[in-house]
């Protein structure tokens, strides 16, 4: 398996320490991990509507929940940005799923998500998916 790219769901969960597959669980210990930067831009959303607290700047959370899941943050390219506008097929129309998918198909990186929109579109063979 290739390098995994944490949705931004699966990195709160993690975070969480909340329940995920076995498979997935064993797939993170065993894998070099990568979380978008547009996961903060989620993540400081959902703080802003109040669907989730955060006692720290939200910016700060993150780089700290990265930190300690040994990830990285892959750059956030031209490439990326316009890729994600010209997907194959017939993606998500959320933008921040069609950046992190943009993001796994440019860097050759298994998503690791909960999202069905994400898990369906897999599903027709235009990024790899891992369930967790």
């Amino acid at each position: 398996m290739s390098d995994l790219l944490l949705d931004t769901c699966a990195v709160l969960w993690i975070a969480q320490g909340a329940e995920m597959t076995l498979a997935s669980r064993a797939a993170v210990a065993d894998h070099d991990l990568h979380v978008s930067p547009i996961s903060a831009w989620e993540i400081a959303n959902l703080v802003r509507k109040g669907r989730l607290a955060s006692t720290l700047p939200v910016a700060n959370w993150f780089r700290q929940t990265v930190d300690k899941m040994a990830a990285t943050i892959p750059l956030l390219s031209v490439e990326i940005l316009t890729g994600s506008c010209s997907l194959p097929g017939d993606p998500p129309d959320d933008p921040a799923d069609r950046i992190i998918i943009a993001t796994a198909r440019e860097s050759d990186m298994t998503v690791v998500t909960r999202d069905r929109q994400i898990i369906e579109y897999s599903r027709a063979g235009h990024v790899r998916t891992l369930v967790c």
